[in-house]
C-alpha cells in the first residue's frame, strides 16, 4: 500500500533521511521504532506531505504523491494523528470531528456517528472544548478526527505518549479491532516496546536516518532491542 524507496530529507544543512526504503504492505500493521531523534517523526511528515524530501519515491498505492498537497493526501484515504495529538482545543469535539468531515461528498452524518459508536465518550462530551479533555480523551479525539473520513491507511505517532494506561489498552484494542474487522492499514510510531508486540505484525527500526532492521514482529529480538531501543 505505502512504499517509500531512497528518501533523503533535509533540514537546514542536516541530513535527517538518508535512503530509506520502507514497505507497509495493505492489511498490515506496522510500527516503526528508533530512539527519540532518530528520524521516525519526520519521515511520517514527509510521507503526509508536511515536509519535502530531497530525492526518492513516496508511492501510495501504485502513484507518486510527493507532488500532492498535504489535504489532498488526506482525500486519497490516508488519516494522520500527529505526535502531541494538535487538536483545536477552543473548538468543541464535534468542531474538531467535523474538521474531518470537509474530504467526504456524503454519508458525513453517518461517518461522524461511527466515530461516536467506536468513542462513546466523544458523545457525551460533543459540546465542550477539546482543551478541556483529559490527554487521553484528547487523543481519542485526534484519531476520531482521522477515522471520520474511512481511511484505508492510518498512520499514528506514538498514539500511547503521555496517556494513562487504561486508554492505551483501548486504543490498542481499537487498532485490532479496526485492522481485523476491516482491513484498515496501519502504520504507527511507538517506543512502548509490549504495546508495539502487542498490536504490530510488523518492525521497521529506524536509527540515525537509516532503516537498519525489519521483518515480521516475532524475529524483534532481545538483541534488536538492546542494540537499537534500549536508552
Amino acid at each position: 500500500m505505502l512504499s517509500v524507496k531512497g528518501v533523503n530529507q533535509f533540514y537546514g544543512g542536516s541530513h535527517t533521511l538518508w535512503d530509506v526504503d520502507l514497505d507497509v504492505a495493505t492489511g498490515s500493521v506496522t510500527c516503526l521504532m528508533g530512539r527519540n531523534g532518530m528520524g521516525k517523526t519526520t519521515l511520517l511528515r514527509a510521507v503526509m506531505g508536511l515536509l519535502p524530501v530531497a530525492s526518492g519515491e513516496i508511492l501510495y498505492e501504485g502513484r507518486d504523491i510527493r507532488r500532492i498537497a498535504a489535504d489532498r493526501r488526506a482525500g486519497m484515504g490516508i488519516g494522520y494523528v500527529p505526535q502531541g495529538r494538535e487538536i483545536f482545543p477552543q473548538l468543541t469535539v464535534e468542531e474538531n470531528l467535523r474538521l474531518g468531515l470537509y474530504v467526504r461528498k456524503s454519508g458525513q452524518a453517518e461517518a461522524l456517528e461511527r466515530v461516536y459508536a467506536t468513542f462513546p465518550v466523544l458523545k457525551q462530551m460533543a459540546r465542550r472544548r477539546g482543551g478541556d479533555l483529559s490527554g487521553g480523551q484528547q487523543q481519542q479525539l485526534a484519531i476520531g478526527r482521522a477515522l471520520v473520513y474511512d481511511p484505508r491507511l492510518l498512520i499514528l505517532d506514538e498514539p500511547c505518549e503521555g496517556i494513562q494506561p487504561n486508554i492505551v489498552q483501548e486504543i490498542g484494542d481499537l487498532i485490532l479491532r479496526l485492522n481485523q474487522d476491516t482491513g484498515l492499514t496501519v502504520l504507527l510510531v511507538e517506543q512502548k516496546l509490549p504495546f508495539a508486540r502487542r498490536v504490530a505484525s510488523e518492525f521497521r527500526i529506524l536509527d540515525k536516518g537509516r532503516v537498519v532492521a525489519q521483518g515480521a514482529i516475532p524475529a524483534l529480538s532481545d538483541d534488536l532491542v538492546k542494540h537499537h531501543l534500549t536508552v
